[in-house]
């Protein structure tokens, strides 16, 4: 028999053993709690899960122990009256080991093994429901349903605080101590986990944790938590189903919250302006939700008012107002913001970036006062580059759709046309959006002209793409704005930039003289050494009947794409060459003449 039998034998039988032990555990804390007999195994079982380094003791431990805690839950044996000193010692213990329970799944988010990640998530949000169910089960009759918020505090804390993994070696304690902001970065799995399955899916999770994650960001400092804005931006970033109606409201993971409160009617669904809902029922005289709210308008007719105030509303009454979700969404993005323009300027920019991307269509909608963030767009315009154009598009739709006042918007945006501004890979999102920034008939023709003339002159020294993409740009522009017309018209005294009256150190585009000008640079490239470029800037001397281009069929050219359309290219008609010598047309005087043939 070969030596390594043996050892396999004894292996099995260990593993074997530790599952047996496991197991019977179980059963005996199964029967313990069922006829009341003592929960001390609870103790041996929790500290199998605790010291064990291997990943099936411990989903098999952890298991066990939910199986046993779901059961001691629904017993009421931590929850309800105490009715005996003896009693109350009895859940004080099993509250700590329950407690200590809940610290390592919180723990075995960061954990190696996917699957155990994912599984105690799944398994403290089960213990969530679990919790309130029980709460609401032993309350008063009259009391509301009730959700167990100290739970889901602790929930929330493991996903944006991201403590350490139970069974890291010595070795890894220490790697975890040195490099604390990467090691404690929310994992992707554990990430998406919860923002498919929960956060996007019930009402009340996605309300209790945007709640508590602003409580969050309040009770720990930047100096205390970095890595813990970064996770909180990862999953609010991924979140695409924030409701918009009422009737969107109609999902939820404890079950008793579904039901419908009393009086909710009185309460307006349409008050944006309003804040977070008290979460006891102290009346706070300086409660900071009343800053967002405004006197009620008086009704004309005479009659009683029917609209409450939302930071009125109990926390039953608010899991069912779309007025309480966006305040509440608010809040968060209040809180969040400010954290993330801390750290190095990397970090910085690298948040900044990620927020815009997502500001406009997935942030500002849902705000209830989207003017509150204006101070924080307007920084990240001094970013420049691609984060200072999306700044600039934020800013754009809330002048746009929030009437928000920004004089200098468009000398900012003139400010982004440097020499720089048509080499970058991010020139297709410019030209995207200077379009839409410049779409308006109500604009100065002043400043078009500025913007057009600028990236004229620009276009001298750029690459055959950029010159693409700025001529059917420049096409629509004069078309929108026909007082452009005269730019390419004007050919008296104008030759050339000497002769040039734009001003182009000019910083304000409304004293640049650049209607006075002319676009000279672009009827220059019809001598260009590109054929499409050259072909493309003959426009200017047809008549504008054509309607205006799709910008986005030129967006995406590049020496690649340019290149691969002239390989392609049929030709029609072959090109002249010169006629080739004929061999007997060679003089021989030198003897050189057999060198030379030709067809």
């Amino acid at each position: 028999m070969p030596p390594s039998l043996p050892s396999r034998k004894r292996k099995a039988s260990a593993v074997d053993d530790v599952v047996q032990t496991i197991q019977y555990l179980e059963k005996e804390l199964t029967t313990a709690v069922s006829t009341g007999l003592s929960l001390n195994p609870l103790a041996d079982l929790l500290d199998i899960a605790l010291e064990t380094e291997n990943s099936v003791y411990l989903s098999k431990a952890i298991y066990s122990l939910y199986r046993v805690f779901v059961l001691a839950i629904s017993r009421g044996l931590l929850s309800g009256p105490d009715r005996n000193p003896e009693a109350r010692a009895v859940r004080t213990w099993l509250l700590e080991r329950f407690h200590a329970f809940v610290e390592l799944l919180a723990g075995t988010l960061k954990d190696e093994e996917v699957t155990l990640k994912t599984s105690a998530l799944d398994i403290m949000l089960s213990l969530q429901k679990h919790l309130s169910s029980s709460l609401t089960r032993t309350a008063d009759s009259k009391q509301p349903p009730q959700f167990h918020a100290s739970h889901f505090r602790k929930i929330v804390s493991a996903l944006l605080l991201c403590p350490p993994p139970p069974r890291a070696t010595n070795t890894k304690k220490r790697k975890i101590d040195t490099h604390g902001i990467d090691d404690r970065t929310l994992d992707p799995e554990v990430r998406d986990h919860f923002v498919n399955t929960w956060l996007s899916v019930h009402d009340d999770i996605r309300w209790f944790f945007l709640r508590d994650a602003a409580i969050s960001l309040a009770k720990h400092p930047h100096s205390e938590a970095p890595q813990l804005a970064g996770n909180l931006l990862s999953i609010l970033e991924r979140l695409t189903t924030f409701p918009t109606a009422p009737s969107e409201l109609n999902q939820w993971w404890v079950e008793e919250l579904g039901s419908k409160p009393p009086s909710l009617q009185k309460f307006g669904e349409d008050n944006d302006e309003a804040d977070l809902p008290e979460e006891t029922g102290e009346d706070h005289e300086d409660d900071w939700r009343k800053f967002f709210d405004e006197p009620a308008a008086k009704p004309l007719d005479g009659k009683k008012a029917s609209v409450g105030r939302v930071h009125t509303l109990t926390l039953h009454q608010s899991l069912h107002s779309l007025a309480a979700h966006r305040a509440v969404f608010t809040k968060t993005w209040l809180a969040l913001l400010p954290r993330l323009s801390l750290g190095s300027l990397e970090s910085r920019k690298a948040f900044s970036l990620r927020v815009l991307n997502v500001l406009h269509r997935g942030v500002i909608p849902h705000l209830t006062r989207p003017i509150l963030i204006m101070d924080w767009v307007s920084s990240s315009v001094d970013h420049g580059g691609t984060i200072g154009l999306l700044a600039l598009n934020a800013l754009f739709t809330l002048m746009k759709e929030y009437n928000l006042d920004y004089p200098s918007f468009y000398t900012r945006l003139y400010g982004f046309l440097d020499r720089d501004v048509l080499h970058l890979k991010h020139r297709a999102r410019f030209f995207r959006l200077t379009e839409l920034f410049l779409s308006s008939t109500h604009l100065p023709a002043t400043i078009v002209a500025s913007f057009v003339k600028r990236l004229s002159r620009l276009s001298l020294t750029a690459p055959p793409a950029a010159v693409i993409m700025l001529i059917p740009f420049t096409y629509n522009m004069l078309r929108r704005h026909p007082a452009l017309m005269v730019m390419i018209h004007r050919s008296e005294d104008i030759a050339g930039a000497d002769c040039d009256g734009f001003m182009a150190a000019e910083p304000n585009p409304a004293l640049t003289n650049a209607l006075e000008s002319s676009l000279w640079e672009l009827y220059s490239h019809r001598q260009h050494y590109h054929a499409s470029v050259s072909t493309l800037a003959k426009i200017f001397e047809e008549a504008f009947t054509r309607p205006s281009y799709a910008m986005e069929d030129f967006l995406d050219h590049t020496y690649g794409t340019l290149f691969d359309t002239e390989v392609k290219r049929k030709i029609r008609k072959a090109p002249a060459v010169a006629p080739s010598l004929e061999l007997s047309q060679v003089p021989d005087e030198d003897g050189l003449g057999d060198l030379w043939t030709i067809a």
